[in-house]
């Protein structure tokens, strides 16, 4: 199988497993129903992913992929365009429907397992990236905080109760125009604040990260 059809491939049992996980929860998500749905044969699914939370793991790197890419990609010589371009996109993942069954397994789960391959597949993946813009913004003297803290202050500003509210049902999606809205007003916010130096000497960063509760 060519790298492009294993991709095809890939992408078409990701939609049969968000499709399921967002019908039946992730209990309800078995390696068996995903193949059934996706019109693959068990055994592809465990030689491909491994298990049941490989393939959580691969739903999440596959939904933040989108953002990785486009971070991956920014233009070096201005951070500030490459952030009001991401944060609408960055907005959307973390909003969008995927991304809520997502953190809905994870929150439905008692061990913490789910989680902990949200936290180090998704904002872990992302966080540092962001912080790569904010590592710049400090090289033209625009930010005189930590990029890591700097890049966490804005993900909490960009994404705010949105994420929660969205994960327990109490709001809609947004449309494109208040998330496009909202970016332009959390980064111009960021932009102010990390101007000067932080009030503590050390600002916390989360360690758990997690950047797809979406």
């Amino acid at each position: 199988m060519t790298d492009t059809s294993r991709e095809a491939r890939t992408h078409q049992i990701a939609n049969a497993a968000y499709a399921l996980l967002e019908e039946r929860g992730y209990g309800g998500m078995s390696m068996l129903a995903v193949a059934k749905r996706a019109r693959a044969s068990n055994e592809t699914l465990y030689r491909w992913f491994g298990d049941k939370t490989g393939l959580f793991r691969a739903l999440i790197e596959i939904n933040a992929r989108s953002v990785t890419e486009r971070l991956d990609n920014a233009p070096g010589d201005d951070p500030r365009e490459a952030l009001a371009a991401l944060g609408p996109i960055l907005l959307g993942l973390l909003l969008g429907d995927r991304a809520v069954a997502l953190n809905r397994a994870a929150a439905a789960d008692p061990t913490g397992s789910l989680g902990a391959v949200l936290a180090e597949a998704g904002r872990a993946t992302v966080l540092p990236r962001i912080a790569g813009l904010f590592s710049a913004l400090a090289g033209q003297g625009a930010c005189a905080w930590p990029p890591e803290a700097a890049a966490a202050l804005y993900v909490d500003l960009l994404a705010g109760d949105w994420q929660v509210r969205r994960v327990t049902g109490a709001m809609a999606r947004p449309s494109e125009e208040e998330q496009a809205a909202r970016a332009q007003r959390a980064l111009a916010l960021c932009l102010s604040i990390i101007a000067e130096p932080p009030p503590l000497a050390a600002p916390l960063v989360p360690r758990d990260g997690c950047i797809n509760k979406d």
